[in-house]
């Protein structure tokens, strides 16, 4: 079965549905998740056992989350050349299958601390590629559906991950196990993607079927485009009429309006890291119960990525003005000397991330122009990736100095946020295909 493009050539029916490609690509990131979610469940306290200080984890956290975004401006480059896309997503993938078992057989500090940075860059190396991938299946599901039901699948491996690793913590008494454990789950998520890679090699038969033409493939019977004749022969360089010779777009205003916002609020934004650091320094928590709060938060995570998901696909960015709202809800919350608020601080943490991992990301496909979608997620995550890890040095001496006076100061950055929202143009179907509407937005 073959499916018309809008250059009236022909391009391969689809595999299999965008449905179950999405679904089982998160199988494969499920399975990722409860690597790195694991290991990133006890990142904090483990650091600290070594004899991390509370700002050292808190720069190598927003370090860690850092590398994991502002690379992804190289490899988002890279992800714009469909090529390459599976490959970068294969790389990333091992990376971070490989990193976080040897975490298990270091007590070095300065390597613990380089191996959470490697893990954190085969985010990186996948994530772009990932993302655009999952925005050409859900070009015609609705890419806050799309990504909103990838975050969902992830999770379950978020929660599942940490519990792994509490439970090897609570039965061992050390950290080693539980991140050896989660070998296993890592080579599973390879060999699925791998299976994955061979079922539909070329995700862009989606949008293609979609009624957006493949870039990459010829149009049978090549016509002049500029009015001028040729000498016969096909200009085998111009692959369809679409303008071959038209620079890239630029990015529109509102998406750097929008990156400015996310930076911002992720500027104030606490990592996991320093918030289990608080809870075992502080004894509020033991160790081994650290991961099972941490799971408990991607629970929450996952529910929060359904609810905005579903919310983003009906009234756009709109949804993201909860996002500043309860980051700034967080240090108040999650740095107390009360077992009871931190937890609850903790949980607010996590439905944090889930508004963040999803909608946020599902808001750039709607304001990049769709031929630099690539590029766009890797602006986007490196400006709010930089924004993140200065945010992680002040959070670091701001705790060590006052937690309130950490507190205030992130109440003031996220009402910045909100400010900085005010100026970014509402767009009524931004979740609508992955591009904006002609002619439909509002001011």
């Amino acid at each position: 079965m073959r499916t018309s493009g809008s250059t009236g050539g022909t391009v391969p029916a689809a595999p299999m549905t965008a449905v179950r490609f999405i679904l089982v690509f998160g199988l494969v990131s499920s399975l990722t998740d409860m690597v790195y979610e694991g290991a990133r469940s006890v990142t904090g306290p483990y650091l600290g056992a070594l004899g991390a200080s509370a700002l050292l984890v808190s720069v190598v956290t927003g370090a860690g989350e850092a590398v994991a975004l502002v690379l992804r401006l190289v490899f988002g480059r890279l992800a714009d050349r469909p090529g390459l896309r599976w490959t970068l997503a294969i790389s990333g993938y091992a990376l971070t299958a490989v990193s976080v078992p040897l975490l298990g057989i270091t007590d070095a500090l300065w390597i613990a601390c380089l191996l959470v940075l490697a893990e954190r860059l085969g985010k990186a190396v996948r994530s772009p590629a990932k993302d655009t991938m999952l925005a050409e299946a859900g070009s015609s599901l609705g890419q806050g559906k799309a990504f909103a039901l990838h975050e969902a699948l992830d999770q379950v491996g978020a929660v599942v991950g940490p519990l792994l690793v509490g439970a090897a913590l609570a039965l061992s008494g050390s950290y080693g196990p539980g991140f050896l454990l989660l070998a296993v789950p890592g080579l599973g998520a390879m060999l699925i993607l791998l299976w994955l890679r061979r079922r539909v090699p070329d995700p862009a038969v989606y949008e293609a079927a979609g009624g957006q033409s493949i870039s990459a493939q010829p149009a049978a019977g090549p016509q002049p485009t500029s009015g001028q004749p040729t000498s016969g022969q096909p200009i085998a360089r111009q692959p369809d009429s679409a303008k071959p010779t038209k620079p890239r777009p630029p990015m529109p205003r509102e998406f750097w309006l929008y990156a400015a916002f996310s930076s911002l609020t992720m500027f104030g934004y606490a990592t996991f890291g320093l918030l289990s650091f608080h809870l075992v320094a502080t004894g509020l928590l033991a160790p081994a119960l650290v991961p099972v709060l941490y799971a408990a938060a991607m629970g929450v995570d996952a529910v929060a990525a359904l609810v905005s998901g579903w919310l983003f696909d009906r009234v756009g960015l709109k949804v993201l003005l909860v996002l500043p709202v309860l980051a700034a809800a967080v240090p108040w919350l999650g740095f107390s000397n009360n077992t009871a608020l931190a937890v609850a601080g903790v949980l607010v943490w996590g439905a944090a991330m889930g508004v963040q991992e999803s909608t946020m990301r599902a808001g750039v496909a709607g304001l990049a122009p769709p031929a630099r979608r690539g590029s766009a997620y890797g602006m986007f995550t490196a400006c709010y990736g930089l924004a993140w890890l200065a945010g992680s040095f002040l959070i670091g001496l701001l705790y060590e100095f006052s937690v309130p006076a950490l507190a205030v100061t992130v109440t003031v950055v996220q009402a910045a946020a909100l400010v900085i929202f005010a100026g970014v143009r509402r767009h009524a179907s931004v979740g609508d295909a992955g591009s904006p509407s002609s002619g439909n937005e509002t001011t």
